[in-house]
């Protein structure tokens, strides 16, 4: 695959609450972000997505009266699966990763997801009851974007969604695997079985960067 000028570098959540000592950590989720700066360096678009969440989100389990992170209940647009508070608003734990930092500068733009309370967002373009948009369709249309090539946190939650979407959009989805990592092997598992049904294609950054 050869980068072109009509391909855009998503970044999904590079945010420290995702990484090592975050309070929602996925292993390795630091070690992704020198990967990313490569990628970012070879695209014309970059954007990068920030969870925004405030402290009353109906995904927390903290405001369940004794719910367990990593269980799910049932909400007003169907199943949520509940999470440790993380990525609050204006929290360092919501900021941007240190070593993604030049991504981070040269990204034309930041969608934030996830403000709603009462409404999670694992997706870029839309909110978690599938009716609410971002505005990244229509940011990547304008732009000319035709293809997105995915990276950052998580690939089984924020990235396959970000993917799915895109394909449901109309737009070609590439999944850069080295520079993602997962939260647990089994939604890992089911992310790679949807990519391939829906035509998702996953790739190593090293591929990429090669023919670049």
């Amino acid at each position: 695959m050869k980068i072109v000028a009509t391909d855009a570098l998503l970044v999904i959540d590079p945010q420290n609450d995702f990484c090592e000592g975050g309070r929602l950590a996925v292993a390795g989720g630091a070690g992704v972000m020198p990967t990313i700066n490569q990628l970012a360096e070879r695209f014309k678009r970059v954007i990068v997505t920030q969870d925004w969440h405030t402290p009353d989100q109906v995904s927390f389990a903290s405001n369940h009266d004794g719910a367990a992170p990593f269980t799910e209940i049932d909400v007003a647009y169907g199943r949520q699966m509940l999470w440790p508070d993380h990525c609050l608003q204006g929290s360092p734990g919501a900021d941007f990763h240190p070593d993604v930092a030049p991504t981070v500068r040269k990204s034309s733009a930041v969608i934030r997801k996830g403000y709603n309370p009462a409404v999670d967002s694992y997706s870029g373009f839309f909110e978690n009851d599938r009716r609410t948009p971002t505005g990244l369709s229509g940011l990547l249309r304008e732009l000319g974007v035709t293809r997105v090539v995915l990276c950052g946190l998580a690939y089984d939650y924020c990235v396959r969604f970000t993917a799915e979407d895109a394909v449901r959009e109309g737009f070609e989805a590439v999944v850069i695997r080295d520079a993602t990592r997962a939260i647990a092997p089994e939604t890992a598992a089911e992310a790679g079985r949807r990519f391939a049904a829906l035509g998702v294609i996953e790739l190593e950054a090293a591929d990429l960067l090669r023919i670049a």
